[in-house]
Order: C-alpha cells, then sequence, then structure tokens
C-alpha cells in the first residue's frame, strides 16, 4: 500500500505546471513538468518560437512602411514645365485656397479685354463661404484709358496668366483681386451714412506720393504731419474739378510696396461718362456712393477686376462660378 500512494503521488505531480512572467522570447514557455521533457526538446521548442515571433514582427513592421508610403506614392508625381512655372499664390489656389477667402462684400468690374477701357461694375455679398449674391444693378465704370495690367494684390505678387504688367505711369489700370484701402471724402459728413470703413478727410494738405524714391511712396499722407517731404509732384487730392470728392484706395501694389510697380489707385467720380482714366476705375456719383454706403471693413470687402475671359478662367478654380453665370449686360 505504501507503494501504490507514492506512485500516486508522482503522477499527481507530473500533471503541476508553474508559470512565471516571461521577461525574454525563451521564457514565454510554461517550465515544463518535470521529468516531461528534456533540455534539448525544450531548446528547440525555444528556438521555434523566437523565430516565428522575430517573423511576425517583420512583417508588421513591413505593413506599416507600406501604409505610411503608398498614399505618397499615389500623390507623387513628374513635375512639368508648366507645373514649376505657376506662381505661389496659382499653386495656393490649386490646394484649395481662393483669394476670395474669408471676404463677404466683393466688387466685380469686367471688360472685355486688357486693352478695353470700359468696364461694367456689380456688387456682391455673402453671409458666409457659401456662393455670392448680386446686391443691385450693374453700372457703367471707366477703367485706364489703356485698360488693364496684372496687379499686385489679395491675388499675389506676379501674373495669374499672360498679358501686360503694371508698371507706373502705364496709363493702365490693375488686374486681378485687390483689398480696398482708405476711403476718402472732402466732406465726409456729406455722405449718405457714415462710412464704415476707414475715412480720410481731404484737404489742401493732402496728395498721394507718385516718387518711386519716396519712403511714402504709394500712399496718402497730408504733407503737414510728416517729417521732411521728399517727393516731388504728388497726386494733389483737393482738386478743382472735383474728380476727389469721394472715393476709395485700392490695395494694389500694397502693403509689400515694389517701387516702379503702380501707385494711387482710386475708385473716384469720373469727368464724364466714358471719360478714361489714368490708371484708375471711375463711375458716376450715384454709383460712387452706393459702394462706400454699402462698404464694411470687418466684412473684409474687395474688388475683383478682370477681362472677362481671365475672370471664366479663374472664377470656377476659386469657388466663385456664380460670378461668370451672372452677364454683365449694359443697362445704360
Amino acid at each position: 500500500m505504501h507503494h501504490a500512494i507514492a506512485r500516486e503521488h508522482v503522477k499527481t505531480t507530473r500533471i503541476t505546471r508553474t508559470w512565471i512572467r516571461p521577461t525574454t522570447f525563451s521564457e514565454m514557455l510554461p517550465i515544463k513538468p518535470y521529468g516531461e521533457l528534456d533540455s534539448a526538446c525544450h531548446a528547440v521548442l525555444t528556438s521555434y518560437l523566437e523565430m516565428a515571433m522575430v517573423r511576425s514582427f517583420r512583417l508588421l513592421l513591413l505593413g506599416l512602411l507600406l501604409l505610411v508610403c503608398l498614399p505618397a506614392c499615389r500623390t507623387a508625381g513628374p513635375t512639368t514645365p508648366a507645373a514649376a512655372g505657376r506662381s505661389g499664390q496659382a499653386a495656393t489656389i490649386q490646394a484649395g485656397k481662393s483669394p476670395l477667402d474669408g471676404s463677404r462684400q466683393l466688387v466685380l468690374v469686367v471688360t472685355e479685354s486688357f486693352d478695353d477701357n470700359q468696364a461694367r461694375m456689380r456688387r456682391f455679398e455673402r453671409s458666409g463661404p457659401g456662393s455670392w449674391r448680386p446686391v443691385g444693378d450693374d453700372v457703367a465704370v471707366t477703367l485706364g484709358k489703356n485698360g488693364l495690367a496684372w496687379g499686385r494684390g489679395v491675388h499675389g505678387q506676379t501674373p495669374l496668366g499672360p498679358g501686360p504688367v503694371k508698371v507706373e505711369g502705364d496709363g493702365r489700370s490693375p488686374a486681378g483681386v485687390f483689398a480696398f484701402g482708405t476711403a476718402f471724402a472732402y466732406r465726409p459728413e456729406d455722405l449718405w451714412q457714415p462710412a464704415k470703413m476707414p475715412m480720410h478727410r481731404v484737404t489742401d494738405q493732402t496728395v498721394c506720393v507718385e516718387s518711386i524714391s519716396s519712403r511714402w511712396y504709394n500712399r496718402i499722407v497730408d504733407e503737414n504731419t510728416v517729417p521732411a517731404v521728399d517727393w516731388s509732384s504728388p497726386d494733389r487730392m483737393l482738386r478743382p474739378d472735383g474728380l476727389y470728392r469721394y472715393g476709395l484706395m485700392v490695395d494694389h501694389n500694397a502693403p509689400d510696396t515694389k517701387p516702379g510697380a503702380g501707385s494711387c489707385i482710386f475708385f473716384h467720380l469720373w469727368r464724364r461718362p466714358g471719360a478714361p482714366t489714368v490708371g484708375c476705375t471711375a463711375m458716376n456719383e450715384a454709383a460712387m456712393l452706393a459702394v462706400l454706403a454699402w462698404l464694411d471693413a470687418s466684412k473684409k470687402p474687395i474688388v475683383v477686376q478682370l477681362p472677362r475671359t481671365e475672370l471664366e478662367r479663374l472664377a470656377p478654380s476659386w469657388g466663385a462660378s456664380e460670378l461668370v453665370v451672372l452677364r454683365l449686360t449694359p443697362r445704360e
């Protein structure tokens, strides 16, 4: 009986297993029952498990690398001469940006060609990033006597396509997208309502500086407020003909001003219907007052001034196809 009890004790001991927390590959096995496996078998099994785990780790690493690399492979492509020659702004537009982003008021001025000095103007607005809605009717305006030339503005510092480039004294109005700067008036209190734009009261001291070498180039200043006058033959704004009685500065070549790229571009009153300017956009008094009463600096108003073919090409890429669909047909 004593021997039988001993054999039963051995049998019970054989099915007992002991587990410990593994710290290495070789330890990721239960400790074998005493007397069940010899050391050689244990070594073979441990080696097999280590190789399997290394193989699994390599496969996991390969999968992660594929996940990272495949999207890049899909988007990468050869650089074409056309792509390499695009301006920085054009690349931004291609990436989904638009020079119209952030604005809720827009004044559209459209000509039939770069060399045309007669145009149509209409206002648009929106409450958010959606479609533009027309405000009022379109009206006749006039441009520089030689038409349009690509300017420097919200759209970028380089042309968005073929055509002349704006320079000082070329008799052309700037083409592109521009912010509005300061409004001005001889008597701001005569406006229909207080302007919601920064307003400069024009006096006999008020000039717009056109001298390329001046530190005040392309700015409206009062001569009696600057430390030293460093310009000659400025555009004196208190004019006998009253063309600047009401107006707006167009931020062409500003605030990043380039000497010689054009200066003192305004919306102002015209001399007579159809009379071109030396580079500004001119209109009748009713149209000018309507623009001044409507513009609101908090809505970041802009002016889009383009030949029709350029508008048709660019507006869809700016998310503003409705500006093309709406034809500016003459009403006067």
